[in-house]
């Protein structure tokens, strides 16, 4: 008996696209490391991984050992307004309307890739076991970018991927070059992780204030408590890179995701207000104290319209992009187009990119093709907004959180800054957007699986 349900087990674990799934999870982690995978190399490697991996997932399917998932064929709407970035690319290089055709061909390249990404969560992620381990991996990544970058900052030896580091020195940008980005990247894996604290919430209202205080004890001292502490030190983590929006950012997707769900649900406790609560003051009074939330605080006061050059590069940004308005002027040459209109004004910087993503693609793809990416990420908002209305399941629900804090987040962050020109941030969230639409479409009986 004890050998058959050996060889039961060994079955139910030995599927198809288990071996194509647990290397899905390996490459999420690894795209962060190499300097958030902004390099040719690191993105040509980036590519090469999730293109390899489309095809191994197409073999199996044309040998009909996988079917494609409910999520996948529902989520083809977003699959395709995405796709419009790189199929647009691509035309910008053939019918020659762009200034550097070369590095066009590399984001449109790129863009493939991301929109591999999200169709392959879509695919792979088709169990709630497969939920949380692609949840626990990108907390896991977040986690060690947090310890990494502050164990940097706090021993004073500082380096990024094996390469010392030359700037944000002081800072935490773990492996990434500039701290923002280590912030955005920390915003999106955090959003991930406090849906997951959120899906372990029973849903039952306490009889008394007794049993409500026991609950709550629980959930923020019991077994969940790990995860809890996690969650401490990734806001740590965030709090020493000292970004002023980062920050900003989080704390304010964390609120207006928190009002939101206790708005839309209606199973609300006094355990999710308190799980929500304390996330807020706890990391920003406990927390902020040790690590220097005060900084971010100065550096929001000092902020002024003399220190800042943001403003007047979103002007002249305005003037490329009305020139040209609907083709844009190549995908990935916002640096070498924006000279021809920046002015004394803005200093000596280099900028290679706008500090707007919005106003980055607008420049780069044209209005059509970023109101495509736009109607993208709005279809998945909605979606997560359905799920936490609709669904029962807890982690459905925590799922439908964290798609609708990140996207809080990175919408918020990307008026100031170009989080998502970054490939290891891009690629987080369009998995993130994948588990937005799982969170809706994935079905809790009726389409089990095998394996993990």
């Amino acid at each position: 008996m004890n050998s058959s349900t050996a060889s039961h087990r060994s079955s139910v674990s030995d599927t198809p696209d288990t071996s194509l799934f647990y290397s899905f999870l390996v490459l999420l982690v690894w795209i962060p490391l190499p300097l958030g995978s902004n390099k040719p190399w690191a993105v040509s490697l980036l590519c090469f991984a999730v293109f390899t991996l489309a095809i191994i997932w197409l073999l199996l399917f044309i040998r009909q050992r996988i079917n494609l998932t409910p999520t996948f064929l529902s989520s083809l709407p977003v699959a395709a307004l995405l796709l419009c970035a790189p199929l647009w690319a691509l035309l910008q290089v053939l019918l020659n309307i762009t200034i550097d055709a070369a590095t066009t061909l590399q984001d449109a390249l790129l863009g493939c890739a991301l929109v591999g990404l999200f169709c392959l969560t879509t695919l792979l992620v088709r169990s709630k076991r497969r939920i949380r381990l692609l949840c626990y991996a990108l907390v896991g990544s977040g986690l060690f970018q947090a310890v990494y970058g502050s164990m940097m900052t706090l021993t004073g030896v500082e380096y990024l991927f094996f390469v010392e580091k030359e700037h944000y020195r002081g800072l935490a940008t773990g492996t990434f070059v500039n701290r923002n980005h280590l912030a955005g990247y920390l915003e999106l894996t955090l959003s991930v992780g406090i849906g997951m604290m959120i899906s372990t919430l029973d849903g039952v209202r306490s009889v008394n204030w007794r049993d409500f205080f026991r609950r709550t004890l629980t959930t923020l001292l019991g077994n969940k408590a790990r995860l809890r502490i996690i969650l401490v030190m990734m806001v740590a983590g965030l709090v020493m890179t000292h970004s002023r929006m980062g920050n900003s950012a989080f704390f304010s997707s964390l609120a207006i995701a928190g009002v939101l769900a206790l708005i839309l649900s209606r199973r609300s406790t006094k355990a999710t207000i308190i799980l929500i609560s304390s996330l807020i003051i706890i990391d920003i009074f406990v927390v902020g104290t040790f690590f220097g939330v005060d900084k971010v605080v100065e550096r929001l006061e000092n902020t002024s319209e003399n220190s800042e050059t943001r403003d007047e590069v979103n002007t002249y940004t305005l003037q490329a992009i009305q020139d040209n308005l609907f083709t844009g002027s190549g995908a990935g040459t916002y640096y070498t187009n924006f000279p021809a209109y920046r002015k004394y004004d803005v200093g000596s910087i280099f900028y290679d990119h706008a500090h707007n993503d919005y106003f980055e693609f607008a420049s780069d793809y044209g209005v059509v093709v970023t109101g495509c990416l736009l109607l993208a990420v709005l279809l998945v908002f909605i979606s997560a907004i359905r799920a936490q209305i609709k669904r029962r399941n807890p982690l459905m629900r925590g799922l439908a959180f964290s798609a609708t804090m990140a996207i809080i987040a990175l919408a918020i962050h990307s008026t100031v800054d170009f989080n998502l020109q970054i490939p290891a941030n891009a690629a987080t969230f369009v998995v993130i957007l994948a588990l937005g639409q799982i969170s809706l479409h994935l079905k809790s009986r009726g389409h089990r699986s095998r394996g993990p």
